[in-house]
């Protein structure tokens, strides 16, 4: 029986990846893109089975447009999987982070997710009796929506936010035997921070612009240390292979330390050490003045 996928996010970092290994494991793989030049080179990459489908997740109208092209391809086959991988990352303090960055960052991490995924619902069998086998959902999510750290408000509230909108789908899917499955990646060596850190505003005058500084210098050098998305793709794939996955998966080189303090470490604990960091780099950069 053919095998279709939907990655959303293809253009680069872990859905590249992940169209490329699909493809590699039988899979017909539809790739979704923003950008015209990205669905030529995905088709070019990739040939023929390789479909790419150029919409935003903020764009309810292209998504309908593509679905179209999904539901012509896969005919009585139906969806096997879908990948919701687009995402982007927005970071500043919450006491001066614009309302409309937080809200932009919540259409694509969190609504874009519910939109593309109620789209492709009814090709992934999510009706009684439906002609289409049950499908899988995975959503990658992130370390992120486990903790919180200063300066990423906006990001891990997104994650947060995903985190909860996949237990919720996954309990409501479950009557149909639609798998919901959570990634959730530690550092990874993806351009999404690329472009978060050359679009991180410095808040010069705030109380925040040496830590802002210090988170900048601190991610470029987690970044060098990160795991590569082949980790991310592979994990992707053999969940997509398994017949009963588990709910979630850390994917990270101390990924018990996420576990010890998301569940064991008291939050007034993490909140001093946390504290005392910040006091350290802000008498750093008052004796640098």
């Amino acid at each position: 029986m053919k095998k279709f996928a939907l990655v959303t996010g293809a253009s680069t970092g872990i859905g590249y990846a992940t169209v490329r290994d699909l493809l590699g494991a039988g899979y017909t793989v539809f790739g979704s893109v923003r950008k015209a030049k990205d669905a030529e080179r995905l088709k070019q990459d990739f040939g023929a089975d390789c479909i790419p489908l150029q919409f935003d997740v903020c764009d309810e109208k292209a998504i309908q447009d593509s679905i179209k092209t999904v539901e012509a391809t896969v005919g009585t086959h139906g969806l096997s999987l879908l990948v919701n991988n687009a995402g982007l990352a927005v970071t500043g303090p919450l006491q001066h982070i614009p309302v409309e960055e937080v809200q932009y960052q919540f259409e694509v991490n969190v609504m874009g997710v519910l939109r593309v995924t109620q789209a492709l619902l009814p090709l992934l069998g999510a009706a009684p009796n439906s002609p289409f086998p049950p499908g899988k959902i995975i959503n990658v999510s992130s370390v992120a929506g486990l903790f919180t750290s200063p300066l990423l408000g906006p990001y891990c509230m997104s994650k947060f936010a995903l985190e909860s909108l996949s237990d919720g789908l996954r309990r409501e899917l479950v009557h149909f035997g639609i798998k919901v499955v959570v990634v959730e990646p530690g550092p990874v060596k993806t351009p999404i921070w690329d472009k978060t850190l050359a679009e991180v505003k410095p808040y010069t005058g705030t109380f925040y612009e040496p830590l802002i500084a210090a988170h900048v210098s601190r991610t470029k050098s987690t970044e060098a240390k990160a795991i590569p998305v082949e980790r991310v793709s592979q994990k992707i794939l053999r969940i997509a292979q398994h017949p009963s996955p588990r709910a979630r998966y850390i994917i990270a080189r101390a990924k018990w330390l996420f576990v010890i303090l998301k569940y064991l470490v008291p939050d007034r604990l993490i909140d001093y050490l946390m504290y005392v960091s910040a006091k350290k780099t802000l008498g750093r950069a008052a004796n640098d003045q």
